[in-house]
């Protein structure tokens, strides 16, 4: 009996000892969780393309056998055309981005009218083409800030514009006097390279990280546009007397997209050493 009161107040003794010292462990915290770093909007390439429209101007018309006449500008006015392009760019950081653009500018309608007067009488001459342009851009961008995913930004571009000039008439007519204007005459179609340089500002808004849409204002120099020696409805050709069309410019609105190509970050779980 006594050997079994010893056992007992032996398993009591060393229950109590085994609480004791779980009670003075120290409870190991849970290892802290390492939160991912923030996402910045740094660079990638991107691809684009716009759509739009112009809004034409040209300062006069210019021919060499005017010499002696004293013209008055009346009316140059074009149609509006169509805008499309295509191109690739870099974005450098959060504010700095660059891309060099193509696009086709389509025919647009050419109107227009200059009163002339000349030894012995006046007149009026009446102007007809068509014209189009390739223009080749290389631009460089600020975007100045981003609210509630809109960044409106500003940027200036240069390279080139080839300006062609087709199926130009221009149509005289002597009102009074006893001089004659030459009546109809044409020029043939030429297309040539000239510099050009645009502004641009607009406003971008970010639909997802990877796909952006534009809305922007354009002013576009493509210097001049030139025709073929204008020659008379029989044929008879004057001697170097192309037809001219002085700094041709254009107010342009275009809807833009850009497609990020470069991949969203990938974070890896933080990495947990012991010790």
């Amino acid at each position: 009996m006594r050997s079994v009161k010893f056992l007992v107040a032996a398993g009591a003794a060393s229950m109590l000892s085994s609480v004791a010292f779980a009670a003075d462990m120290a409870i190991m915290p849970p290892p802290a969780y390492a939160p991912p770093p923030v996402v910045e909007d740094f660079g990638g390439w991107y691809l684009r393309g716009d759509i739009g429209f112009s809004n034409q101007k040209v300062e006069r018309l210019n021919n060499a056998l005017d010499a002696g006449l004293t013209t008055q500008s009346q009316t140059h006015n074009f149609n509006t055309a169509g805008i499309f392009g295509l191109g690739v760019g870099y974005k450098v950081n959060n504010w700095f981005r660059a891309d060099i653009t193509g696009e086709y500018r389509g025919n647009s309608q050419y109107f227009g009218k200059d009163n002339i007067t000349y030894p012995g009488g006046v007149g009026t001459d009446t102007y007809h083409a068509t014209k189009n342009e390739w223009v080749v851009l290389g631009n460089a961008y600020v975007d100045l800030g981003t609210w509630w995913c809109m960044t409106p930004f500003i940027g200036a571009g240069v390279g080139g514009a080839r300006v062609a000039i087709n199926g130009f008439t221009d149509q005289s007519i002597a009102n009074n006097g006893g001089g004659a204007l030459p009546g109809l005459a044409y020029g043939d179609n030429v297309a040539k390279w000239n510099l050009a340089w645009a502004l641009h500002a607009g406003v971008a808004y970010k639909v997802t990280p990877n796909f952006t849409v534009e809305l922007a204002y354009r002013y576009l120099d493509m210097g001049d546009g030139l025709t073929g020696d204008l020659r008379t409805f029989d044929g008879v050709n004057g001697v170097n007397n192309p037809m001219t069309f002085k700094n041709i410019t254009s107010h342009d609105l275009k809807l833009g997209v850009r497609w990020d190509l470069s991949s969203p970050p990938v974070y890896a779980p933080p990495l947990m050493r012991k010790g």
